[in-house]
């Protein structure tokens, strides 16, 4: 598996900017990524909060899975589009729905940590957006994370942290 590069408009584990989070605008960040296997055809950017609470046997909270990026992508753009599809194939949930989820973690407790994470695949995944009907959120994520079983060609991390300011 080659390692890529994932880049943020802050640092690795910094904290990320008010208008990405739910405090600000909740507009999703640029990103960018570097050193890419000559085979990808897809990518798949998962972000996740990987501090917070989760119910035994559940995943962690999902603020972001988007995938079928084409992969002749480099990038992707300050304030993504809503909806399940867009026009370029790409598909994307939430635990919010089709959308971007901003950090909105509680002025108690530490910071939490926010995982922003590229897989380079081997070609597009068929898994819907929405999922087959009556699907969960946390469904459509595992069918995802299962399809990519034995096509994953190369992989970027990089982390941000977020916490409400006050009481």
């Amino acid at each position: 598996m080659q390692i890529m590069t994932l880049t943020a408009p802050w640092a690795p584990g910094a904290e990320i900017p008010l208008k990405h989070t739910q405090v600000g605008d909740e507009i999703s960040p640029a990103l960018s990524w570097t050193n890419v296997p000559e085979a990808a055809g897809s990518f798949v950017l998962l972000v996740h909060d990987v501090s917070a609470p989760v119910t035994p046997g559940t995943d962690d909270l999902l603020h972001w899975l988007v995938w079928n990026i084409p992969g002749t992508s480099r990038s992707l753009p300050e304030g993504m589009p809503q909806g399940p599809e867009l026009p370029d194939g790409t598909r994307q949930i939430s635990v919010t729905g089709p959308n971007y989820r901003g950090p909105g973690a509680a002025a108690a407790g530490p910071p939490h940590v926010y995982v922003f994470e590229l897989y380079a695949l081997d070609g597009m995944l068929d898994i819907p957006a929405l999922g087959p009907e009556g699907a969960t959120v946390a469904q459509t994520r595992a069918a995802v994370m299962a399809a990519m079983a034995g096509r994953v060609r190369g992989k970027a991390v990089t982390a941000g942290t977020f916490k409400r300011k006050g009481t």
